[in-house]
């Protein structure tokens, strides 16, 4: 049986598809953090059968939750304080997305003016369907690839 240590403070990603750990882990960019990490790949789950967990200590504001709920908004995010966990929070596909996506037109203007944010808004929400806000380029969400 494996054992993975009680969080002081920090968070638990529950819920996360088989095999995605570690895109989360670099999308959420919790290589460039100084705390500790356990990412738990291919766990049992009576509910998806396999699942990828990570759990990570440090403040919970250091999570961006408009980035996990745009990678996968039925990702499950336990707050942990004290070793208990204080909170569940519900993710939800976030209306607009900023410097996550890139635009992939190359006659859109954030791919000739450098230092231009990367502007996504939700245009599609049953369908998690995103366009550029300035040349109206699609973007399909992560669960759609």
């Amino acid at each position: 049986m494996l054992n993975v240590g009680a969080l002081r403070e920090g968070y638990v990603l529950d819920h996360i598809k088989a095999g995605k750990a570690m895109t989360i882990y670099h999308d959420l960019k919790l290589d460039k953090l100084d705390c500790t990490v356990a990412i738990i790949k291919n766990a049992r789950s009576n509910k998806m059968g396999k699942k990828d967990i990570i759990k990570v200590e440090c403040p919970i504001e250091d999570l961006d939750l408009d980035i996990l709920g745009f990678i996968d908004h039925n990702i499950t995010v336990n707050i942990i304080k004290d070793e208990q966990i204080v909170e569940k929070k519900d993710l939800r596909l976030p209306k607009q997305v900023v410097n996550v996506i890139k635009c992939k037109n190359p006659r859109c203007i954030t791919s000739i003016e450098q230092g231009l944010d990367q502007v996504f808004v939700l245009a599609d929400e049953e369908n998690e369907v995103y366009r550029c806000k300035y040349c109206e380029e699609k973007y399909r969400g992560h669960r759609n690839k």
